[in-house]
């Protein structure tokens, strides 16, 4: 469903949107369009965030378990 809004942008911006418009692709669709996109690199930055602490604990654990099997051999 299509919802009816006001913005307020920079009137350098609005040209720069004004002259990549077409007939076919309005003012509308490429600010929804842009805004589309922000929000999935801003979910995408969120996910990558998650992955990267997952990783980082499991990367130490591991670490942890190295250096105590690397201890061992160079007791033996």
């Amino acid at each position: 469903m299509r919802v009816k809004t006001s913005v307020t942008i920079d009137a350098s911006v609005l040209r720069a949107i004004d002259k990549v418009s077409t007939r076919q692709r309005s003012r509308s669709r490429i600010m929804e369009d842009a805004a589309r996109e922000f929000l999935a690199r801003r979910a995408r930055s969120a996910r990558e965030a998650r992955d990267l602490e997952i990783l980082n604990v499991s990367a130490d654990a591991l670490n942890r378990e190295m250096e105590d099997v690397l201890a061992y051999q160079a007791e033996h």
